[in-house]
């Protein structure tokens, strides 16, 4: 007889996303003539910057080319990516992560799922509230939870992010190993200051635990003084992991490249107390169980860094910017308390009601999706996201509708 992983069994019976897809396919089968305006997942809408095309078309003609063409290339990615990252991404921001601290992936979602099987099922983890589910939803397939009572995993502990502490959870108060961090947060939109991220730094240091930072949204940050990589923090070298995506810097949801940071003086222990290095550890995990990302794709992001990609780059990601300023004036007008839209994608909007309630609200009155806070976690109630990932004159229509709908 064939034994499952009954930690599956554990689950939601519902993931959020596939939740709200089911409610929009009944109101589309009801609505068919209505032009309905998705403003939910975190999905870019424009095109690759021109540079990345270009380059994506020399990878491909190389491969065409048998003086050119690549087989198996290094499952850590090639060089010329990872020097770039390095140099670009943090040692150009006082950060010093070297080439080889640097893994090239198809995707931060893997790889912040792939991460947990390095440490023992017993460790305790900590997550935000609210909290990108894909961080809860992989400890509790790895067997790190308890049943889920009233909406939350026993054995987990949450780290609650409200309007009074701005979405920044205060240091936990009960003993922790991994923490799970996202800045700019999705789903919240929220920024943490280089003080704020000093203390989990220092926290972390001295109860030797360790920070998963996502910094995924990174791009998005116009603002100077907050900080676009935990490394540019003192100390967090020895006690965080970071990942960061192509998806949403240059438009790579399609396309498939991200990246992690695994520093060598970054340190786990073992039952007697010796330290391990998670560097060698994530390094056999990713040789194993990753043949590594295309060449194209790869020859694609480099040309993210060129002088041409960085000003295509941020051209798309202020277009986005300015979709959600747009969201964050109209829905602030309305007289909505709002989070993000600044220095994040995503608005998030405090709904005055039940998530769910909102939700079918704006989508049986006005054809717009968002996404319920409540899905994201106890503390997301009576919240909703609404995404900048769409093109401006869409963004535009839905505000016309919820003006309407909400005046």
């Amino acid at each position: 007889m064939i034994r499952i992983n009954e930690n599956y069994l554990k689950l939601k019976a519902s993931y959020l996303f596939s939740d709200i897809a089911r409610r929009v396919a009944v109101f589309q089968e009801a609505n068919a003539d209505k032009k309905l305006i998705r403003l939910g997942i975190g999905d870019v809408t424009e095109p690759l910057p021109q540079a990345v095309v270009d380059a994506f078309h020399q990878g491909v003609d190389e491969m065409a080319d048998r003086a050119t063409f690549r087989g198996y290339g290094p499952e850590q990615g090639y060089a010329f990516l990872r020097d770039i990252i390095a140099q670009e991404d943090y040692q150009a921001r006082g950060a010093q992560i070297a080439a080889d601290e640097i893994f090239i992936s198809d995707g931060a979602k893997c790889d912040t799922g792939n991460i947990q099987e390095l440490f023992a099922p017993g460790v305790r983890v900590a997550v935000p509230d609210p909290v990108y589910p894909v961080y809860v939803d992989t400890n509790v397939m790895a067997g790190r939870t308890g049943e889920n009572i009233d909406g939350r995993y026993q054995g987990l502990v949450y780290l609650e992010g409200t309007k009074a502490n701005g979405f920044i959870p205060d240091l936990p108060k009960e003993p922790v190993d991994l923490i799970y961090l996202c800045y700019p947060n999705n789903p919240t939109g929220a920024t943490i200051t280089k003080a704020q991220l000093k203390a989990w730094v220092d926290y972390a240091r001295k109860h030797r635990a360790l920070i998963l930072y996502d910094a995924a949204y990174e791009a998005f940050i116009r603002d100077p003084e907050l900080p676009r990589s935990i490394y540019e923090i003192e100390g967090a070298r020895e006690v965080a992991i970071e990942f960061k995506s192509m998806s949403k810097t240059a438009g790579f949801t399609g396309t498939r490249l991200a990246f992690t940071v695994v520093p060598k003086s970054c340190m786990a222990y073992d039952e007697q107390g010796n330290a391990h290095s998670l560097h060698a550890m994530w390094n056999r995990r990713h040789t194993t169980k990753f043949n590594g990302v295309s060449y194209p794709v790869q020859k694609a992001a480099s040309a993210v860094y060129s002088p041409q990609g960085k000003a295509q780059t941020k051209a798309l990601v202020d277009y986005y910017l300015h979709n959600a300023s747009i969201i964050r004036q109209e829905m602030t007008a309305l007289g909505f308390d709002c989070v993000g839209g600044e220095n994040s994608p995503y608005v998030w909007i405090d709904a005055q009601r039940d998530s769910w309630e909102f939700f079918d609200l704006l989508l049986d009155k006005a054809a717009v999706v968002c996404t319920p806070g409540a899905g994201f976690g106890a503390c997301g109630q009576g919240f909703i996201r609404i995404s900048a990932f769409n093109n401006l004159a869409s963004v535009q229509e839905a505000m016309e509708r919820l003006r309407l709908v909400l005046q």
